[in-house]
Parts: structure tokens; sequence; C-alpha cells
């Protein structure tokens, strides 16, 4: 049976989940920065536990599970879509890549929502960011967890997925045991950190938009500089405002997702924000006032310190390896995945995004 690691880039901190014939034997998280700063020192965290057959790898935006020693510099442009010099967003992504390549571990990048053949073509029109590659992996996780909950197989699974991260908020609809459609953290509600979707006459207005743009605007700037966790219990009317705002976006993104799996039952929680106290049931209050009958549920797995996004990742590492999830990789169409984030757009050409990522 396969040994394998799942890594998880998160903006706050990079997650690292080991397992062993489905046995835990690495659960870390390091801030995020840090790990950036030093990636030989993130490599030998890795390492200190002996030899492992895969890993999944910090994929970004995500490619169709490309090898390590397979990637190009336009994967990776593609992978984390940043030129070179642009210091916003997770900066430094790419050289971690690079030096995990550089190690000869065995890694491989796996695909983001967009990559997925389970995901209607309409449904991508001038659409990049449907779900990151780690939100892929949180859902892998919750397919399971939902299959060994209720008793049923592995493609009779249907929730939407809500993730509250760090910095954004995402969901994904699951029906069938496959993704079906999602909504990126930056083309979504509003997140911790991030703005979420722009209004089009923001964007003009802003006359230009780059990396930081993204990663700003969000409830805890509504809140000066409190974080999401805080908001709920204060009686500050800003910081009323920032919450409702944040828990009513990621409530009607649910609901919009309920239509493209009308079979779910479920909203599954994950992430940083999901496990702050008293977060799970006010957003449960919200749901039922609109839509009684779904249940909410916590993604949980199997760690503690690494989030969850980072075990999925490592289930995805031992399908990919033959092991025991292979039946869960399979379900979800991960090694069918193809393209690239840039093939459904309209609004720009193809040839616009590539000149913005330096791409010949």
């Amino acid at each position: 049976m396969p040994r394998v690691i799942g890594i998880d880039p998160g903006t706050v901190s990079i997650d690292v989940c080991g397992l062993d014939e489905g046995r835990l034997f690495l659960n870390e998280s390091v801030p995020t920065g840090d790990a950036l700063r030093d990636p030989a020192a993130f490599i030998a965290r890795l390492t200190a536990h002996g030899p492992v057959d895969l890993i999944a790898g910090p994929s970004g935006y995500g490619l169709p599970c490309v090898s390590g020693h397979e990637l190009t510099d336009i994967d990776l442009r593609l992978a984390f879509l940043a030129a070179d010099g642009e210091s916003g967003g997770i900066g430094g992504l790419r050289a971690l890549v690079r030096a995990l390549v550089r190690s000869h571990l065995p890694v491989v990048l796996t695909p983001g929502v967009i990559h997925l053949t389970s995901v209607p073509a309409h449904r991508k029109i001038n659409r990049v960011d449907m779900g990151t590659a780690d939100k892929v992996c949180a859902a892998a996780l919750a397919v399971r967890e939902q299959s060994e909950r209720r008793g049923c197989a592995l493609n009779e699974t249907a929730f939407v997925l809500l993730e509250l991260g760090g910095a954004f908020t995402a969901a994904m609809a699951v029906d069938g045991g496959r993704i079906v459609d999602g909504i990126g953290g930056s083309s979504g509600p509003l997140g911790r950190r991030a703005a979420g979707a722009l209004d089009g006459e923001v964007a003009f207005l802003a006359g230009r938009i780059v990396k930081s743009t993204i990663f700003g605007g969000g409830a805890s700037a509504i809140a000066g500089g409190s974080d999401v966790e805080t908001l709920l219990h204060s009686t500050s009317p800003q910081h009323r405002m920032a919450w409702d705002a944040y828990a009513e976006g990621a409530i009607k993104a649910v609901l919009a997702l309920c239509a493209s799996t009308p079979d779910a039952t479920e909203l599954v929680l994950s992430g940083r924000v999901a496990r702050a106290p008293g977060v799970r049931d006010a957003l449960a209050r919200r749901l039922e006032s609109v839509r009684g009958s779904m249940l909410v549920e916590m993604l949980t797995g199997s760690t503690t310190s690494a989030m969850q996004a980072a075990h999925g990742a490592a289930l995805v590492a031992d399908g990919l390896a033959g092991g025991s999830q292979a039946a869960l990789v399979d379900v979800l169409g991960i090694r069918q995945a193809r393209g690239t984030v840039l093939d459904h757009l309209y609004v720009i050409t193809q040839e616009q995004a590539r000149r913005t990522l330096g791409i010949a």
C-alpha cells in the first residue's frame, strides 16, 4: 500500500498530511510565509519521516495531473496565474514547487474544478477560478465522509461544500460523487480577507487590477481589521454589517449551487473560519430560514493540526498511487482532468491572457 503526502497551500498556512496505508504519520501546519522563505526547511519536514510514493503538491489553480519532472515554466504560470515580478497573492509558491521538483521527491500537481470533465462546459464560460486544486481535494474528503456517514456508495453522494478559508470563501456542488459546479474564492462571495467577485464597474474604476487587489477588501477590511471569527459576537454596528455581508454571501453561494445539485440534502462546512465557535450554528440558522430541509455537517478528517484539504490531498495521492482510495479518485474523475484554466474565455482572448502571464 502506498505511503503518501498531501499539501494544502493556504494564504495563512501551508498544511501537510501524510498517510501510510491510511494511517496518519504526518500532520503539520506551517505559516505560509515561513515555508516560502525557507523551502529547504519545508522539504526537510516532508522527508524527515522516510520515503514516500507520491506527494500531491501545492497546485494553485490546478493542472491535469502533471508529474513534477514533467512540469514546464508554462505549466507553473498557468497553475499559479502570476507573471514574473508579480508580488501579490501567495508569492513564492512557484519557487516552492521548483524546489520540490529539484529535491527529486515524487510530486504531482492536481486539477482544479475547471479541469474536471464532470463540470459541463457551459458552466465554465468566462471562468478561471471555479475552485482551486485544494478545494477539489477538500471535496474528495467530503465525498468519502458523506459516503461513510450515510452508508451509501461514493457515486451516490450529493452535497454543497462551503469552504470558509483564511482569505477566501468558495463553494462546490457535488452530485453523484462528482464535482459538477463551483464558485471559486476570487469569483464568489465575500471572504475573510478577500473581496470575492468584483463588480465590473468597480474593476473599471480601479483602473488596474493586480493580484493584491484580489486578496483584499473582505470582511476584515469592512470591520477595520478585525477577524471574521470575532465579528459574530460583536455589538459594533460596523462589525455586524461585516458579519452579515460575509454570512449572507456564503449562504447565497450555497443556494445558487443547489441549482446544480438538486438532490443535495447536506451543506458541508470546511476551512479555518468554519471551525470558529458559533459559526456553524449561525450559518445553519440562516440556511434553515430559506431552505429548512438541508442539514449542516462539518468536514472533519483525521488531522488535528493540518487543514482538511491537506487530508483530502493525501487521499487523492493515495488513489493516484493505486492505494485504497483509487475508487474515490475514479469517481471524482481526477485522472480524466484536462485542458487549462484559460480554455473557456470569451470576454478576453486566450492570447491576451497568455501575454499577461508572460507566456509566448
